[in-house]
């Protein structure tokens, strides 16, 4: 007999989880174990991931997000001091949000009753994109698999790109934001150091 039970029925359980799903198993996690098995739906060509250099991985934050037209006018489609997070982890997946400063507040406190112009405003101030990102030479490239305006789905952008420190800059040939086609977008982020 064995001094501690207890460790046997611990062992057993730490056996039968290692081998599959427990019979008992609820089917919340009967769906997590497919999708931890499952081919992801947007998994593209450009995943193969090469070309992520060490400086691109981590995690930075918006400095600048404008809009030049070719005459040099300057917009800010996400205001002045527009906040922004993009995390790029080893393989190049990315997940990016971008925010305008002064966030609208709904008419009504309640979603379920301020629609159409609420929302529609609400939809101008935030744009959001997930993706695969590498870079070569002096240009970043992008895929982006989602974006929280359909326009941009399955979407890719080349673009040029300066390293300066901890600070990166690009330019993207069509912005998003609401800007018109002839503008070009200028991005810069800052890397965030642990």
């Amino acid at each position: 007999m064995h001094r501690y039970p207890w460790i046997s029925a611990l062992c057993f359980l730490g056996l039968t989880l290692s081998h599959g799903v427990v019979a008992g198993a609820t089917d919340f996690e009967k769906a997590v174990q497919r999708a931890d098995t499952a081919p992801t739906r947007s998994e593209t060509p450009l995943a193969t991931r090469d070309g992520v250099p060490a400086w691109l991985v981590g995690t930075w934050v918006l400095v600048r997000c404008d809009s030049v037209y070719p005459d040099g006018r300057l917009a800010e489609p996400y205001g002045p001091s527009p906040e922004g997070l993009w995390i790029i982890d080893g393989q190049g997946h990315y997940v990016m949000q971008i925010v305008r400063d002064e966030h609208g507040r709904a008419a009504a406190n309640d979603t379920s009753t301020s629609m159409s112009a609420d929302y529609r405003a609400a939809s101008m101030d935030v744009s959001s994109n997930y993706g695969w990102i590498r870079a070569d030479g002096a240009q970043l490239h992008t895929h982006i698999a989602r974006a929280s305006s359909p326009y941009w789905d399955d979407r890719d952008t080349d673009a040029a790109y300066q390293l300066q420190g901890d600070q990166l800059t690009y330019a993207l040939d069509k912005p998003s934001g609401g800007t018109s086609a002839d503008a070009r977008g200028v991005m810069v982020w800052r890397r965030l150091r642990n």
